[in-house]
Parts: structure tokens; sequence; C-alpha cells
């Protein structure tokens, strides 16, 4: 019988989350199967849960987007050469269990120099950030991007590709805990909202023209000040709701405001992009041009209750991860 935290009906975590045991299923052809070491908490993993997602969620579901675990079984035509590798076992099933099947094609191969907490945490925010500034935005030197509620994962990678793609970062947080270290990562500007406006600080940076494009993820009052601060065709993405509350679309009809989904490009992506993708991400961690920061907890699936807990408070560093091998 194998572990995994499951969900038959949509609601808040805590309330709808459940311990299950299931039984093994055979491996098709293709497929791998994989020990989870470790899999983080993201935002973008408990969203779905609450019913964000309902028209494409079919249930019951297993949550977790990303992890990385060992290849302990192989379908009739994997080559037997990935038994005991570390992988990322993504576009599969979901990652909080004991186990996890996918197609050995969408697998993620983690090189040697990358640590196990580091390759649980390659997937949702670093290739986010790195479409985003290489597809979507194509920033360059002359950019100047705008990230509000900087200080989380997301930011600080945001952070460090204003170092490789050589664009101007305006970083925007609520408070000074993270302003020295998203300056010594490549921030150009911290703004502390609760201190000052953030329009009329961004117009100063810029000499009244504002900035190139802006990454919201919180929505509401921050979002729609964030729109604010864009120069004229110019472009807003938003990548979350943390405020649980829609920005307006149709603030103004000369930038473009739009969200960004990282599963519309999975969508259409090659496997050879997809690879691709994953080696830039890979060469940047063993250049230590991205660092990833340190995880600050990590529970046994069967803690479900507190790593959420834990997760969804947003006061302290690091992400929490699920180490379903931790039997408490």
């Amino acid at each position: 019988m194998l572990s995994s935290l499951r969900y038959k009906q949509f609601g808040h975590p805590l309330e709808v989350l459940e311990l299950e045991q299931r039984v093994d299923v055979p491996l098709h052809p293709d497929e791998i199967r994989v020990r989870m070491l470790l899999s983080p908490i993201n935002p973008s993993d408990l969203i779905p849960i609450r019913g964000a997602y309902k028209h494409r969620i079919q249930l019951p579901a297993i949550p977790g987007y990303e992890g990385v675990g060992v290849v302990e079984g192989i379908g009739s035509s994997v080559p037997t050469t990935l038994l005991g590798k570390r992988v990322l076992p993504l576009r599969g099933e979901g990652t909080w269990q004991q186990y996890v099947k996918t197609k050995a094609n969408y697998a993620i191969r983690v090189p040697d120099e990358i640590d196990d907490e580091t390759a649980s945490q390659m997937y949702i925010n670093p290739v986010t950030a790195w479409l985003i500034c290489t597809e979507e935005l194509r920033l360059k030197s002359d950019d100047v991007l705008i990230v509000n509620a900087c200080g989380s994962a997301i930011g600080r990678i945001f952070a460090q590709f204003s170092k490789v793609f050589g664009y101007k970062l305006i970083a925007a947080v609520r408070n000074d805990i993270h302003t020295q270290e998203l300056q010594s990562l490549g921030a150009w500007a911290v703004i502390n909202t609760s201190k000052e406006s953030l329009v009329n600080r961004v117009k100063e940076l810029t000499d009244g023209v504002g900035a190139t494009a802006g990454i919201d993820s919180i929505g509401g009052q921050d979002g729609n000040e964030l729109i604010e601060c864009i120069r004229v065709n110019g472009t807003v993405l938003s990548i979350g709701l943390l405020s649980g509350i829609q920005i307006d679309w149709a603030k103004k009809s000369n930038i473009t405001v739009k969200p960004y989904w990282l599963r519309r490009w999975i969508e259409g992506a090659s496997d050879l992009q997809w690879h691709k993708t994953f080696d830039d991400i890979s060469n940047l961690l063993k250049e230590k041009k991205l660092i990833i920061q340190t995880a600050r907890e990590r529970f046994g699936l069967s803690e479900y209750k507190k790593a959420i807990q834990s997760a969804e408070y947003h006061g302290l560093k690091g992400k929490v991860l699920f180490a379903p091998s931790l039997f408490k």
C-alpha cells in the first residue's frame, strides 16, 4: 500500500485533504515509478484544492506539481539505465505521495551537482520566471521590470535573473525584511509600500516614464497600483492572486494586462523545448547564477496539517517541503 494525500471535494486544504493508502497499479510500457524524496508546498498547489480550476480538475485528485525522487520502477520500453537515478517526475501524478508515476520522456534527470532540496524546487518558479523573461516579455538591458510580493520565492528569482538578462528590477515589498537580500541578489531598487507610494517612487526612478513591465502576484489593490506604474504600451502579467481579488483587467486601454499560465506553455511545448528549458535552468544553478532559497521546514505526509499551516504563514523565509519518507 502506498501513502498519498488526496481531496475528493473542493474546499480549504485543511478540511478536504486526507491521507490515504492506495494499491500500486502496474506501469504502462513508457512509464516510470519514482520514490519521492522532497515535494514543496507552493501557492499554486493549494489554489486548485480550493476550487479555482474546477473545470479542469477531476476528483479525487492528488496535489503537488513538483518534487524530486529516485526511479525505482520502469515500464517495459524504458531503458534500465534510468533505474536508481534522481529525477523530477513531472506532468504525471500529483507529487504529494510516496511514489509518483509519469511518462519517462517527461522526467527530468537531475545533475549530480544539484542537491535534493534545490532540485525539488527547480520547476514551478524557475521555469515560470525563465519563460516570462525569455519568451513572454523578452527582457533586455534597457527594460525596467517591477515585481510585487518580491520577497517571495519567484520574486527572488526575478531579482537574480536581472543579472542574467541585464534588466533593472524594482522590487515591491510590504516591509524591510527582504530589502537587503533582494539588493544583494540584483534588485535595482526596493520599495516598501507600507512607507511610501509605489506609483510615485516608480515614476521618480524612471523619470516619469514608468516601468516596461510588471509581474503581479497579489491582485486587488496592489495589482491595480502596479498597473499604474507601467509605461504606455507596457505589459502586466498576473501570476498569482494572494489577495483573492482579481485585478481590473480593463483598467488602462494603453497597457496590456493578462494572466500568465505555465500550463499553456507546457501544452504547446515539444519534448525538445521541455528538456532544453530545464537544461538552461540546471546550467544557471550549476554556475551559481541562480540560487534557490533554503527550505525552512520538512514534514512527513501524515503531518500535512502542520505543513500547510506553516506554508501559508508568509512571515518566514523559505519553502515548506514534504519528505514522504518521514513517518511521524
